[in-house]
């Protein structure tokens, strides 16, 4: 089915965090639906030019799954897409109408949040939430700040979350009857991480998951915006009962290429004693191997006594402080740009960031006391061959009584002072090692790396020392 065409400058799609939903995607996404009822009434949040709902309409139409009627409530807040979404569902109308279905739309030019968070609340007048029977959704993806209308309207009903797409979703699923189902394309940032946990806890409570689909490639599902996001879709099915089984499929993202699916006991995918419902997605068979590996590990970083802190300068916070070379009265700062190759490159003069910071009343609270430290990076660059990047500081290399780690930093610690030097060595092998990064791609989607996911790793118990 022809969707109409739209122009979208770059600037406006990243102010609205939308990124339009490729045709290829869209079918693949509205084959994922399983049986539906005879009269669908089917929910597109964030319709764009209404690429998923025609997918949904084709797919239909095409099959025989009894449908006879589609009822579609789209909402479209961007009024520069209107009339494409407009066009678009009138070829849904023709289409449905030469199958013997009847369709019928209503485009809502509104503020799906807001609206649907104040009639779930109760507030609008008395007008009862809508019921649906399917979703389809590609959500836009943008944080939202703690003090926005979106964030208060969320938390009005109970959801808390800091984007946009996590919003939409977890309004989506209040609106479904049970046995309802939903599609969708998210990022994959929703998989761990403790800001995501409320919103991973209120998913899993309320929808069971039936299969997830990841990409190989971070440029795949749009590439035609140069979004170099890791997605996944998923689909769902309101209910409180977990499937025993879940199906994870993978493809490149090229249309018509190879989809590879494997089943997975559900346990698996959500460890039923993980407190922060890591979502964890085995895509390949090295993460596989990865997890069993990592299951026959049985210590802690609490039981090794040791304790993994987000780096606690932050440097924007203490700029006068900041020196571009080392001088009297200052110590090392150190940044991700000071690794090399396992080790500590400092100072490091011609890098942009500083090099030191002064050691005063004001920053001695943000400082460390020298000693030796395993550092890893919070942010990694697409380009590097692994998620984490684990490095040692040494005091002997870097001669100083206290230390400045930034906030791109974490560093691992006991009691906030420096580790024995045989267990930072051993914990910088094993946390550069393969098997924990392939381990840690199952459940993280993005570059960043999270003192809690880091603390939410199995580590080998401390060997004996002669």
């Amino acid at each position: 089915m022809k969707v109409a065409a739209i122009e979208h400058p770059r600037s406006r799609q990243e102010e609205l965090g939308q990124f339009l939903t490729a045709t290829p995607v869209a079918d693949f996404m509205a084959s994922m639906f399983g049986p539906l009822p005879r009269v669908v009434r089917l929910l597109d949040a964030g319709a764009g030019a209404g690429s998923l709902t025609a997918a949904f309409v084709s797919r239909l139409c095409g099959g025989n799954e009894g449908g006879r009627a589609i009822e579609a409530t789209l909402y479209e807040l961007d009024l520069d897409i209107l009339d494409a979404l407009s066009a678009t569902m009138r070829e849904c109308q023709r289409v449905c109408a030469e199958s013997d279905i009847h369709f019928t739309f209503t485009i809502h030019s509104a503020d799906f949040i807001q609206e649907m968070s104040a009639r779930l609340a109760g507030d609008l007048f008395g007008t009862a939430p809508p019921a649906f029977d399917a979703a389809i959704a590609n959500p836009p993806y943008r944080k939202i700040s703690t003090d926005s209308a979106a964030r208060r309207s969320l938390h009005s009903v109970g959801v808390e979350t800091s984007n946009l797409y996590t919003g939409f979703i977890a309004l989506i699923q209040r609106l479904l009857v049970p046995g309802g189902q939903l599609v969708g394309i998210t990022p994959r940032s929703f998989c761990n991480g403790p800001y995501f946990r409320p919103f991973r806890e209120d998913f899993l409570n309320h929808l069971e998951l039936r299969r997830l689909h990841v990409f190989e490639s971070r440029q795949a599902a749009f590439r035609d915006d140069s979004v170099l996001q890791e997605n996944i879709i998923f689909h769902a099915v309101k209910g409180r009962n977990q499937p025993r089984e879940i199906i994870i499929s993978s493809s490149s993202g090229e249309p018509g290429d190879e989809i590879t699916e494997t089943v997975f006991p559900f346990t698996e995918i959500v460890p039923p004693h993980d407190d922060g419902k890591f979502i964890h997605i085995p895509s390949t068979a090295s993460h596989a191997s990865a997890k069993q590996t990592m299951d026959g590990l049985s210590s802690s970083l609490a039981s090794l006594g040791v304790t993994v802190s987000t780096g606690r300068v932050v440097d924007f916070r203490l700029k006068d402080a900041l020196r571009k070379k080392p001088e009297r009265g200052t110590v090392p700062l150190l940044y991700p740009c000071h690794f090399n190759g396992g080790t500590v490159h400092w100072p490091k003069l011609e890098a942009r960031k500083p090099n030191a910071i002064l050691d005063n009343d004001e920053t001695r609270p943000w400082l460390v006391p020298s000693g030796v430290y395993l550092l890893t990076k919070r942010f990694t660059s697409k380009e590097e061959r692994r998620r984490l990047v684990a490095c040692l500081f040494d005091p002997d290399q870097v001669k100083a009584k206290w230390i400045g780690f930034e906030n791109h930093l974490n560093y691992f610690h006991a009691n906030g002072h420096g580790l024995e030097r045989s267990l930072a060595v051993g914990l910088y092998a094993f946390l550069n090692s393969t098997v924990v990064d392939q381990y840690f791609r199952r459940f993280s989607g993005h570059t960043q790396v999270n003192a809690t996911d880091l603390r939410t790793l199995t580590y080998p118990d401390v060997l004996p020392t002669n």
